[in-house]
């Protein structure tokens, strides 16, 4: 039985994909004014879908907005009854119906002509009601659901969602939108935790395992044990001790060990990064030195620690 399944899941598949390939042949023209007409806007991208078009909607509407085009979702039921009030004459209209006849979604076109919208629909009929009252028509018609019985929408709402994806990705281009800017509306994400997050918000500051550079090895030991950093900052940072350090050193001469200070094992002038760069910058840097510590600045004077664990993305 189980193999069944999975032939089902590989035929689902199948037809997903051909579905998606299928949509290339019907780009045309339409899909180059879509894309001038949203960026032309000087308002909003409203997108309107019922049902399961609603859904791929949000979806769609989503990536508009951190992907740089301000665009918020519209409930067509919720939009004849009040909320057709949030649409101003300058923002883009887009619906979503598969079939173009989505009651909910066609009576609103007289209010959208009388508004001035720019109307996009994304229709898998080009001469449906939608499709012909409508500025710009985006053809998502596929060969086949997925569904066994033609009833249940699969491939149509995979084609609506692909070239909603199509849209974003040619604004994206257009716009030249860059990763600081995907981070600056993921803030919580790791990009965003990356590209907008400071050293100074992640680095140990407290507790830092300062020793000078006559300290004995017990004191770097001791030190080093305290700060469980793994390392001991000699003298402001002119040094740092690796636990490391002290293993090759162990290795190489462990009687004579114990005899020396600081100063005769520490690596001279640690890696250092400011406390205001991003943590992208520190980890960009850790990785070039194949390190994983650097040592943290401000004013020239050592004020923390960021190492590779605290960046956790």
């Amino acid at each position: 039985m189980k193999s069944e399944y999975q032939s089902i899941a590989k035929r689902v598949f199948n037809i997903e994909a051909e579905a998606i390939i299928h949509l290339k042949t019907l780009l045309d023209e339409k899909f180059d004014q879509s894309v001038e007409a949203i960026l032309k806007t000087q308002g909003r991208v409203v997108i309107c879908g019922m049902g399961k078009s609603g859904l791929i909607g949000k979806k769609i509407m989503a990536t508009f907005a951190s992907t740089g085009t301000p665009c918020f979702f519209m409930h067509p039921g919720e939009a004849f009854h009040g909320d057709l009030g949030m649409v101003s004459p300058k923002d883009v209209f887009l619906a979503l119906s598969n079939s173009g006849e989505t009651e909910e979604v066609i009576r609103l076109l007289p209010f959208l002509k009388d508004n001035g919208n720019v109307v996009i629909s994304m229709t898998g009929r080009p001469e449906s009601t939608l499709a012909k009252n409508s500025d710009h028509h985006l053809n998502i018609a596929v060969p086949q659901e997925a569904c066994p019985h033609q009833l249940a929408p699969t491939s149509s709402t995979t084609a609506t969602l692909v070239m909603g994806d199509a849209l974003a990705v040619a604004l994206m281009e257009a716009r030249d939108f860059q990763p600081h800017q995907f981070a600056r509306f993921h803030p919580g994400g790791s990009l965003g935790r990356k590209l907008l997050t400071r050293v100074k918000h992640e680095m140990t500051s407290t507790n830092l395992p300062l020793i000078p550079a006559d300290a004995c090895m017990a004191e770097v030991i001791h030190s080093m044990n305290e700060g469980r950093l793994g390392l001991c900052i000699v003298e402001n940072g002119q040094g740092i001790i690796t636990d490391g350090d002290l293993r090759r050193h162990m290795e190489k001469d462990a009687a004579d060990l114990m005899n020396k200070k600081a100063a005769d094992i520490m690596m001279s002038n640690p890696k250092t990064i400011s406390a205001e760069a991003r943590l992208n910058e520190a980890e960009e840097m850790m990785n070039q030195y194949k390190i994983t510590s650097l040592l943290v600045e401000e004013d020239s004077q050592i004020v923390g620690v960021i190492q590779i664990y605290d960046l956790n993305f």
